[in-house]
């Protein structure tokens, strides 16, 4: 699957639906939760798509948050099953995760590919495993299955530090490898004002002020 789309001023309706459900999934808001990921399969979100959102939360949010999001999510794939509503499955990785060495080499080169350059920072030289668990898991495990896209999985961790109070400086990192995969500033402006009227205002006000000071260092 291509990792970065055309370039465009909008967000689809599918797109648009990413947003609130990385967010309450995020903040642990299950019951505003529920309701995001019935819009979101009704705007075409396949249950691969929405399970990968929330296994992906881990990486942002911790194991618990992602753990009762996924409950969260089979309960209410039972509930539309019950009312007859049959939910496109979506897709599987087409190709194998690698292991070991392999996978730091994969995730190394996928975390340069999103950040546009190697990645440095005095806390990595302070506690390499950081460095080697973000290369390995985050941008390893979780970057190489391509059964969802990248600019998905971004709009998705845009949702999901938007909503985290104290994730400001990954936020504004985040803003710039969205660009860096191709969405643009005028996107990730929509991707706020959804925020404003599907979320809360705080999120969208730190989406905001990320984004100009991501937009600024460009």
């Amino acid at each position: 699957m291509p990792q970065t789309r055309t370039a465009s001023d909008t967000l689809d309706a599918r797109q648009q639906a990413i947003v609130p459900i990385a967010a309450f999934a995020a903040a642990g808001d299950i019951a505003r939760l529920n309701t995001a990921l019935q819009q979101g399969l009704d705007a075409g979100l396949t249950v691969s798509d929405a399970r990968e959102i929330l296994v992906q939360l881990y990486a942002y949010a911790g194991f618990p948050r992602s753990l009762n999001a996924l409950a969260e999510l089979m309960k209410v794939l039972e509930t539309r099953r019950q009312r007859g509503v049959h939910d496109a499955p979506g897709r599987e990785p087409s190709k194998a995760i690698p292991e070991g060495q392999a996978l730091l080499a994969a995730g190394t080169a996928n975390q340069t590919r999103l950040v546009g350059a190697p990645a440095s920072s005095p806390v990595f030289e302070f506690a390499p495993a950081i460095d080697q668990y973000l290369k390995s898991h985050l941008f390893g495990d979780i970057f190489e299955r391509d059964n969802l896209d990248w600019q998905s999985r971004e709009l998705a961790t845009v949702g999901m530090l938007s909503a985290l109070q104290g994730a400001e400086s990954q936020l504004q990192s985040h803003m710039r490898i969205s660009m860096n995969v191709g969405i643009t500033a005028s996107q990730l402006r929509l991707l706020a004002r959804v925020l404003e009227e599907r979320v809360d205002a705080d999120a969208a006000r730190r989406a905001r002020e990320a984004l100009a000071r991501a937009t600024a260092r460009r």
